[in-house]
């Protein structure tokens, strides 16, 4: 039913002014499946849309998908290998027995119902940073369960949670090619960069800082070879810099500056005109024109 409501409200967009189409992340959200054929992500990171994504298996030897109930577990086709080549590393650290996976894609990719501006191409995806003990969780389980939190409180130190193990986990994840960057908490960034030996830092640099990401670190891969409608993000002041590693005094503003102006915002101009569009707001005319094919195909 949600299949066939979404396919019928696409085939009527072109009939509906920009103001009457319904939001992306209503149409994308109510698909249940992947469009068959060969796997494309389409458009960029935070505004696009995926065909022939892969369903990540909900249990494998070295890790489990959580809430399963957003069904949220597609990827392309390498960021399923990915997950599965780290999960095995994982599983050779002591304590863990491989990865809890948390949300990858919807099955067409797009804007998601809730929680997410990127993860739309099927090229992101959240990894716990709770140690699994075990990997036979069952659906309930996997539900109600959750992550622990690396950080202090006050968000500018790691806190007891955190462990070499993590460290080795995420220098893993970042030396991997296939991957363009990873956020994770700036607490975690600033101990990876005062504990990194020299001549062994050059993956610190697609470590990247970002409030929100405590209980969990994100992965997006790069565009894969041979993928012509995914667009390539633009590389950052460190990446066009030699050498950098991102453990310069730019670093520190996350945990001084930001954290000030998260508790006393200073004051904005007020705005005129309509506010910018988002991953909440988008309507299909906002996407790459092919996500409409993508959505109403088989």
């Amino acid at each position: 039913m949600f299949r066939s409501t979404a396919i019928a409200l696409t085939l009527a967009l072109a009939a509906l002014p920009a103001a009457a189409e319904p939001l992306a992340r209503q149409l994308f959200g109510a698909v249940q499946a992947p469009s068959r054929g060969d796997s494309q992500p389409v458009g960029t990171y935070a505004r696009g849309c995926a065909a022939g994504l892969v369903a990540l298996p909900e249990s494998g030897p070295t890790w489990q998908a959580m809430r399963l109930g957003r069904n949220r577990y597609y990827g392309q086709p390498e960021m399923i290998a990915y997950l599965e080549d780290l999960s095995r590393f994982a599983a050779s650290l002591p304590g863990w027995k491989g990865l809890y996976i948390g949300d990858i894609s919807q099955p067409r990719g797009g804007p998601m119902t809730g929680g997410h501006a990127s993860h739309q191409i099927g090229l992101d995806a959240d990894i716990w940073m709770l140690p699994p003990k075990r990997l036979d969780l069952s659906r309930s389980a996997r539900e109600s369960i959750g992550s622990i939190s690396i950080r202090t409180e006050d968000q500018t130190r790691v806190n007891g949670n955190w462990t070499p193990q993590h460290m080795a986990l995420l220098r893993a994840a970042a030396s991997d090619p296939r991957v363009d960057r990873i956020f994770v908490a700036a607490a975690a960034k600033i101990a990876m960069c005062n504990a990194a030996p020299r001549g062994d830092r050059a993956w610190l640099q697609k470590i990247r800082p970002i409030y929100g990401h405590n209980v969990h670190f994100h992965v997006r891969l790069k565009c894969p070879a041979g993928s012509p409608l995914c667009q390539v993000q633009k590389p950052t002041v460190a990446e066009l810099s030699k050498g950098g590693d991102g453990c310069d005094d730019t670093l520190n503003w996350w945990v001084t500056t930001y954290l000030e102006e998260l508790r006393h915002p200073p004051k904005k101009p007020k705005r005129t005109g309509p506010p910018p569009k988002s991953a909440k707001t988008y309507v299909m005319s906002d996407l790459p024109a092919e996500c409409r094919t993508i959505l109403a195909s088989p």
